[in-house]
């Protein structure tokens, strides 16, 4: 799905002009998770990659693994779900799986987005935070 599907489905899209090198997603994963945590110690990575067997998969579902969860989950008033891709989007796939749990966390009253690298992750996080948990 490209960023204009996401826009029209009414998905906060930050980042994603960039195009060329750029870290791997677990890398800006651990960059974003660090600042954040210096603000909300409440962040939450559903860890939902990595290889399993079929086994595995059944046993991991049954005990609540959501396929397609976003990257970065913070609870709150409203929550704040963010999937984050790689700078580049070019380099990254954005699953119908993930667009799905993005839709249905904004239609039980979520904050949501996709992030292309860390900075528009922060940029997002720091958007939702001013907008609902600082009081002027």
């Amino acid at each position: 799905m490209d960023i204009k599907q996401l826009q029209r489905k009414r998905i906060r899209v930050y980042g994603g002009e960039y195009r060329g090198k750029c870290p791997p997603e677990s890398a800006e994963q651990k960059t974003v998770i660090n600042a954040i945590r210096k603000v909300c110690t409440n962040v939450i990575h559903p860890r939902n990659e990595g290889k399993r067997n079929s086994n595995q998969i059944k046993l991991e579902k049954s005990e609540g693994l959501t396929t397609g969860a976003s990257d970065i989950i913070i609870p709150g008033h409203p929550a704040f779900v963010c999937e984050l891709k790689r700078r580049d989007p070019t380099r990254s796939e954005i699953t119908d799986k993930q667009v799905g749990f993005l839709l249905e966390s904004k239609r039980l009253g979520a904050w949501v987005c996709i992030a292309f690298g860390h900075e528009a992750a922060l940029e997002a996080f720091n958007a939702w935070y001013k907008r609902y948990h600082c009081k002027t």
